[in-house]
């Protein structure tokens, strides 16, 4: 598979050369699924809390005597069984995060890259930087390359100039290629990436798949 590379006015400069093992055959959307799972998870705060009989207020004294009145037995007025008791089994404070297969989070990575190369959402220019620390012509620049909308820049060191004069527009992510997941990826509608990005996660996919 062949892509162009364009420069910072769009202008084809060239083309790379895309491993079709890579980004090409069937998409395992299952991959992506837990890969996304996975990254939501172990984002989750999980500070929900319930009281259980022991830490609702109230006295431990026995309201009446175990027999001769009639009533039902009780032992203390914190009783889940009576208004204003203790929770059985509530939510107590956990982790919610758990861990995947390196492999698994590659072909995680892999198919959502190879989904946007087949959907025509991935443009790869040249290299990314800007002239001056100016917002607007950043965002000029950039809706020169298509982006519209979500759009995810993935560069190896991102520019520092082009990193400031970036980071205030609106659905802009701007994630180094060595950090970039499956959920970053699938996020988007747009993915612009740089040559040496593209050829940077190539490298490291190949090797995690042994192609």
């Amino acid at each position: 598979m062949k892509i162009n590379i364009v420069n910072a006015n769009n202008e084809p400069v060239g083309d790379i050369e895309l491993n079709d093992e890579l980004f090409g055959g069937r998409v395992k959307r299952d991959l992506i699924w837990e890969s996304v799972v996975q990254q939501n998870a172990s984002e989750r705060r999980g500070t929900h809390a319930t009281k259980n009989r022991a830490l609702v207020s109230g006295s431990g004294k026995k309201p009446w005597r175990q027999k001769g009145t009639g009533r039902a037995r009780v032992g203390e007025i914190r009783n889940p069984l009576w208004r204003k008791g203790g929770t059985v089994f509530g939510p107590q404070p956990r982790s919610y995060a758990f861990e995947l297969p390196k492999k698994v989070q590659r072909g995680a990575l892999r198919a959502a890259l190879a989904q946007k190369a087949q959907d025509g959402a991935l443009v790869i220019v040249d290299k990314l930087e800007a002239a001056e620390k100016k917002t607007r012509a950043t965002a000029a620049m950039l809706k020169k390359l298509g982006a519209t909308g979500k759009t995810l820049i993935i560069d190896v060191a991102p520019h520092r100039d082009f990193a400031l004069s970036a980071r205030n527009i609106a659905g802009l992510s701007l994630v180094a290629a060595g950090r970039v997941t499956a959920r970053d990826v699938m996020d988007t509608s747009k993915i612009i990436a740089t040559r040496e990005a593209i050829e940077k996660l190539q490298e490291s996919l190949a090797l995690a798949t042994g192609n």
